[in-house]
């Protein structure tokens, strides 16, 4: 797969994925306001590896300050723009899910929208572990985050690159 715009990413939305609402509501609070998400908890190589892409994350993203960086959970900006590290796999990924690639990273990208608050969520693919990128929907284009992003997700291993 070669190369995409940040904003061709960001403009195939996924549509009529029931998994993707259902994670929407239970990543954001009572289905509104900013995202309360819970701490990922990875182990081994993983848990290594997060510890580098938290460390190497940038100050600054679409052009918010970073108000929170604790353990795996990294927000900048009001309404958060989050990244967590170490996550589950997306219920929706599967091997035949579009993997986009942008600067060398593979992303599988989700929009998990509610009637309140809508947010794009973005999802490594082919590294050690699983980072998230969730990016509300007053930041557009959201797929630029992801170009700022790729030099702290480069710190984690590419197992299997996009096909």
């Amino acid at each position: 797969m070669g190369e995409r715009t940040a904003s061709a990413i960001v403009g195939r939305a996924i549509a009529g994925r029931a998994a993707a609402v259902l994670l929407a509501c239970s990543v954001l609070a009572a289905c509104s306001g900013s995202p309360e998400l819970a701490q990922p908890s990875p182990t081994g190589a993983v848990a290594t590896e997060c510890a580098a892409v938290m460390a190497a994350l940038p100050g600054q993203l679409l052009g918010q300050g970073r108000v929170g960086l604790e353990g795996n959970l990294a927000t900048w900006g009001d309404p958060a723009i989050s990244v967590r590290c170490g996550v589950d796999k997306p219920a929706s990924l599967t091997q035949t899910s579009h993997c986009d690639e942008l600067n060398g990273v593979g992303w599988f990208t989700e929009e998990p929208g509610t009637a309140v608050k809508k947010a794009w969520r973005f999802t490594t693919i082919g590294r050690t572990g699983y980072i998230e990128v969730i990016v509300p929907e007053q930041y557009e284009p959201a797929g630029d985050a992801l170009m700022d992003l790729g030099a702290a997700v480069k710190k984690m291993a590419v197992v299997s690159p996009c096909q």
